[in-house]
């Protein structure tokens, strides 16, 4: 019987906690512990994490776009560096794969070897995006998750799903329990970037958005219970 394969998607700044910047070891350690409750229940899990914790994209007009992007990558790999140690020490097995080599601290990607770790019951971090400028991690989740055949993807936010509008701005915001990727790319909802969004339609991955910080909100979507909005794409 195949096992459930889901690919968690972590912020950056989520994993800040209020720091805002750099890495918040109590978040990141609920984050394990929740992590560990589905690999000990058979689920495998893949985890891309942003670097807004350290770089957000182009902030000056010296710096080139594609070196700005690379920064970026290499924040990844950062944060995939410490929350895989902080996973190992609650006891998971973990490996970091990268698109380009990184030396002795990270393994090239490939589906074979992706595969394999999998079969190991090890949490594969998916590191450095896609390896390439103007992608962003929301599209190397995308085309990870695609490419290792994963059930759904999982976003961890700082906002308990989906909304018509900001809530942030507007009281009335209406929260959906489920929406059709296509409707999410019709009114530029942003649950993911445009690019991924497509890639997800076309590839039908589907998606759930949820609130990082309610309790066991992870290890509760890991095994299928969402408590934030499902995004379909039957």
């Amino acid at each position: 019987m195949k096992k459930r394969r889901v690919f968690l998607k972590l912020s950056g700044e989520a994993l800040a906690g209020p720091k805002k910047t750099g890495f918040d070891e109590d978040t990141v350690k609920e984050v394990a512990r929740q992590v560990k409750l589905s690999v000990d229940a058979g689920i495998q899990v893949g985890i891309v994490i942003g670097g807004g914790n350290f770089w957000r994209g182009r902030t000056s007009e010296a710096i080139d776009r594609t070196k700005a992007d690379q920064i970026g990558m290499l924040a990844t790999v950062m944060n995939c560096i410490y929350v895989s140690e902080i996973f190992r020490n609650t006891g998971m097995m973990t490996q970091i794969l990268t698109p380009f080599e990184c030396g002795s601290m990270t393994k090239l990607f490939s589906k074979d070897r992706a595969n394999k770790y999998f079969e190991k019951g090890m949490v594969v971090f998916f590191a450095g995006g896609t390896g390439h400028p103007y992608f962003s991690t929301d599209t190397g989740i995308a085309l990870r998750a695609i490419e290792m055949d994963a059930d759904q993807i999982l976003l961890a936010k700082s906002i308990d799903g989906v909304y018509d509008s900001d809530p942030a701005r507007n009281p009335e915001a209406r929260r959906y329990d489920t929406i059709h990727i296509q409707e999410v790319i019709d009114r530029k909802l942003a649950v993911v970037d445009l690019t991924a969004s497509i890639l997800c339609m076309e590839h039908k991955m589907p998606l759930a958005v949820f609130d990082l910080n309610e309790k066991d909100g992870i290890a509760n979507a890991m095994q299928g219970k969402i408590n934030g909005t499902t995004v379909t794409v039957g």
